[in-house]
């Protein structure tokens, strides 16, 4: 009897570990939840004050504590590390508050995050100041980038849209209110075109009109002619499509005025426009022309686009450019543009050069985070803002039919304007697949 107890003992035991080194593989979340978590959390607690003297985030005690210390509490007077006000477990890793001291800014701390990252065994560290005298430890348990799974809280909403998941277990979201116009770049495999996938899966599902420009004759954008409310296939019907935009700019400045107010949504909501978002694929088949009697329309078509990045955000009226590359040798207009493009994403790119245009002018530290992206693992990218922050993010993983299916769930919340009509793309059906001939050609039997 006492066999089979030690017997079912062992058993227990091995498929204990079994199944917690399986969760540590495919279920990363609950394995942190029920070990990594609470490892960390007192590796934390007991290390914390030594580590943060390690690595010289101390600083000397000011003149009453010393003498408080040295007189009243008799013991040694040593320098001081920022005080822990808040430790917090999530589903991905720690978040802890810290009150600095004075001599300490939130740039000593983030100055030593790959330290503290070793000291304390976690998969990163990001210092984030919440205000001042105050800044947020968000410790990342493991790897969230390898299989992102996004939250189910993290639903479209207003002018939201989550579209991929950073680093630090948090949403990355497209805030149009926010950040009107935005720049995306990504070479071939990188992932770019997924993160327009889930771009347009979001909003399919608001009340917003969505305007495709894909000069690759659709091939892209197409698939989504059900919830879009006008779409562009070639560069001489992208152009006719913007110059329609600018003159519904225009009329929309009007309605501003007439009603004595300077942005969309000051009108009254029966009088209000639908917000639009124009979403290019490939924006460098808008700068490059085969022939000089090209340039014209070319030049015109670049500087309408400026003048939407300019002025378009108060009228409701957003841009979402993406492209391969982008440099300034793309022609006369090219920074112009990137000047109005608030949000930038870049992915994997082929050339220092795009990821400088990209993020070089508001991130400059994001460069190199640009060019050590893998090439085996499409859709990690690069976000940066105007703040001067960055983090990497990346993209769940989505099909066009998936997105395509959720267009045709949402088409009736496509808008109708009567300045689209001449752009309204036509659903096709798609082409039966040929038939595979077989591999082996039986024989005639005589």
């Amino acid at each position: 009897m006492a066999d089979i107890v030690t017997w079912f003992e062992v058993g227990g035991a091995a498929a204990g570990a079994g199944g917690l080194g399986y969760a540590k593989v495919r279920v990363p979340r609950v394995y942190w939840s029920l070990v990594g978590m609470p490892v960390t959390w007192g590796r934390f607690t007991w290390t914390y004050r030594s580590t943060m003297e390690v690595c010289g985030l101390t600083v000397q005690p000011s003149g009453m504590r010393a003498f408080m210390t040295r007189n009243v509490a008799r013991r040694e007077v040593r320098p001081v590390a920022a005080k822990v006000r808040r430790v917090r477990g999530t589903s991905t890793g720690l978040r802890v508050t810290l009150r600095l001291p004075a001599g300490l800014e939130p740039a000593d701390i983030a100055a030593s995050s790959e330290r503290l990252r070793h000291a304390w065994g976690v998969r990163s560290v990001i210092v984030a100041e919440t205000k001042p005298g105050f800044v947020e430890l968000r410790m990342t348990g493991y790897d969230v980038l390898a299989r992102v799974t996004m939250p189910r809280k993290a639903q479209p909403r207003d002018l939201v849209v989550p579209v991929a998941l950073r680093e630090d277990g948090s949403v990355f979201e497209r805030d149009y209110r926010k950040v009107p116009h935005a720049l995306t770049l990504g070479a071939n495999q990188s992932g770019k075109s997924m993160y327009q996938r889930n771009l347009v899966k979001g909003l399919a599902q608001l009340p917003v009109g969505v305007i495709g420009i894909d000069c690759k004759r659709g091939v892209e954008h197409g698939r989504y002619a059900s919830r879009l409310s006008a779409l562009a296939t070639t560069a001489d019907s992208a152009g006719q499509l913007i110059d329609a935009l600018v003159i519904e700019m225009e009329e929309r400045f009007d309605l501003l005025a007439l009603y004595g107010v300077s942005d969309l949504w000051e009108l009254p909501e029966h009088v209000r426009p639908v917000p639009l978002v124009v979403l290019i694929d490939e924006v460098a088949e808008l700068f490059l022309v085969t022939s000089k009697k090209d340039e014209a329309a070319r030049d015109r078509t670049v500087m309408q686009l400026v003048r939407l990045g300019q002025m378009a955000r108060a009228i409701g009226i957003y841009l979402e450019v993406c492209g391969q590359r982008f440099g300034s040798d793309l022609g006369r207009g090219a920074t112009a543009l990137r000047a109005q493009l608030t949000g930038r994403v870049v992915h994997r790119v082929n050339d220092k050069q795009t990821a400088d245009m990209g993020l070089g002018d508001i991130a400059p530290d994001a460069v190199v985070a640009v060019t050590s992206i893998p090439p085996d693992r499409p859709g990690v990218a690069v976000a940066g803002d105007t703040s001067g922050g960055w983090s990497r993010i990346r993209t769940p993983e989505t099909t066009p039919d998936e997105v395509a299916a959720v267009c045709r769930d949402f088409a009736h919340l496509t808008p109708d304007p009567p300045f689209l009509a001449p752009f309204r793309p036509v659903s096709r059906a798609v082409p039966p697949m040929p038939a595979t001939p077989p591999l082996v050609i039986p024989q005639q039997t005589p």
